[in-house]
């Protein structure tokens, strides 16, 4: 298997062994299930914060008073929309219009907001959280820093794909041997997972 290429010029020379590491350390949140579609209740936060969100009750209830809203964006991008495909075909408009249901939430900021949505397009909404958002923001010209709050997280999306194209047939190929070993990532989850990982380590 070949190595993954992250920014800076680190490359992980060994990926299925550091994803199977952070995959045992974090096995209960893997494996907790799926999450329907098309809906957006306190089951898909709670979810979240088993992931490390730590949304308080107070976040939830004013998150809740969106779900119209969230759900209604929700409807607008098709479940198996992934990040892989050719830019021309990812809902960039709808993402950006679902992200936008979550501005100017007291204490919500990207990371709380994209750990809440990954289970519902696991394949595209990639966990934004400060780790990767700072990975995100090293020398990167396609990370504005105007604009609402939902164009602000496409952008980091869309810097998220250059490295994920990068990747694309190296993540393939883990994306199966994880799934031998019963782990069914998306290849935006593990891309995810190894930045996450590689940062923690001071690499």
């Amino acid at each position: 298997m070949g190595a993954i290429v992250l920014r800076g010029g680190v490359e992980v020379e060994h990926p299925l062994e550091l994803a199977l590491e952070f995959l045992a350390a974090y096995s209960g949140y893997e494996a907790s299930g799926s999450s329907r579609s098309a809906s957006f209740d306190e089951s898909d936060l709670r979810l979240a914060n088993r992931g490390g969100a730590r949304i308080s009750a107070a976040e939830i209830a004013a998150i809740l008073e969106r779900r119209g809203e969230i759900e209604r964006a929700l409807r607008k991008i098709h479940i198996d929309a992934s990040l892989v495909d050719a830019t021309g075909s990812i809902p960039w408009a709808s993402l950006t219009r679902l992200f936008d249901a979550f501005a100017d939430i007291r204490g919500i900021g990207f990371s709380k907001m994209t750990k809440a949505l990954h289970r519902k397009r696991p394949a595209l909404i990639p966990m934004l959280d400060s780790v990767v958002q700072a990975y995100l923001a090293r020398d990167d010209p396609w990370t504005p820093s105007s604009g609402s709050f939902g164009e602000r997280a496409t952008a980091l999306v869309r810097s998220y794909k250059h490295d994920l194209d990068r990747n694309r047939s190296v993540l393939h190929e883990l994306q199966q041997e994880l799934a031998r070993r019963t782990y069914r990532l998306t290849e935006v989850r593990i891309l995810d997972l190894l930045i996450w990982s590689v940062s923690a380590a001071g690499t």
